[in-house]
């Protein structure tokens, strides 16, 4: 299946800039339609967050000043949204079908993000989200993990630092489990397209289920050519292993399932998936 329409939460921190321009690069690769989603906090939520004690005048005084910084902020995230379309040459126009060229349009709405990206991620191929910032702990990433737990669809997580090409060298993180069947699932577009495909695996990362060889076969069934590779955890880091080979291998693209384990462990006590969304330099393509 081709990518026709792509998801961009955007709040307007550099790492969504990265996003912004990761974004657009593949919709003019795919011909495809980028919608980018910003989501303004609603003032009536800042009342209960305000406590006790506080008086009616006080709470109208907070809300009257969330919703200016909201209404500054998506103006600003709108500027930075027009200058990046108009530098990548991609017309900002209302998704089309059979359009020849990428486009992309912008709506910024009210309400709770993880809310409202998870139900608009639904009815997109797939969503993209901004890397975490510098020092911010993954688990906060709310947009990121609204897609993967409660949207059934693909999310690749931008790097930091712009790409300069995507899905030439894919490389494929498998265990044999569910997630990374269906991150496989998502990526076959991808692959046909590829010049080359790593099929990465390791005894520390395989899960109970289909091991590499049987990855191999079923991709040749999709007229798709991978080259197994295994690699070994560094500093006992599987996650760190991974990326390690996937840099060597080249790839501008890493696709891997998210959270074998319970999301709660990996956060507590850290994982495969963890590692690679904080440590990752090229762009993931994760699947739940």
């Amino acid at each position: 299946m081709a990518i026709r329409k792509l998801l961009l939460p955007l709040s307007g921190t550099v790492a969504g800039e990265a996003a912004l321009s990761t974004a657009l690069m593949i919709a003019r690769s795919w011909n495809a339609h980028v919608t980018a989603l910003h989501v303004r906090i609603d003032s009536r939520d800042v009342a209960p967050l305000a406590g006790e004690g506080l008086s009616g005048a006080m709470i109208e005084e907070m809300m009257s000043a969330t919703e200016k910084e909201s209404a500054d902020r998506a103006r600003a995230v709108r500027t930075m949204f027009d200058r990046f379309v108009a530098a990548h040459g991609v017309p900002v126009m209302e998704a089309r079908a059979g359009a020849s060229t990428a486009t992309a349009s912008f709506a910024a709405v009210t309400g709770r993000e993880e809310e409202l990206v998870a139900q608009q991620a639904r009815l997109a191929d797939l969503t993209v989200v901004p890397h975490p910032e510098a020092g911010e702990d993954v688990s906060s990433s709310d947009a990121l993990h609204a897609v993967l737990f409660d949207s059934g669809r693909p999310v690749l997580i931008a790097p930091q630092i712009p790409p300069e090409q995507i899905g030439r060298r894919i490389a494929i993180a498998w265990n044999g489990t569910a997630e990374s069947a269906t991150a496989v699932w998502a990526a076959i577009p991808w692959m046909k397209r590829a010049e080359a495909v790593w099929v990465l695996s390791a005894d520390e990362y395989q899960r109970r289920g289909p091991c590499a060889p049987e990855l191999l076969d079923y991709l040749a069934l999709h007229e798709i050519r991978a080259e197994p590779a295994t690699f070994r955890p560094v500093d006992r880091e599987v996650g760190a292993g991974l990326l390690k080979a996937a840099r060597e291998f080249g790839a501008d693209l890493l696709c891997m399932g998210a959270y074998s384990h319970s999301r709660l462990r990996q956060l507590i006590l850290g994982g495969v998936t963890r590692h690679v969304l904080e440590h990752a330099d090229l762009p993931v393509l994760m699947n739940r």
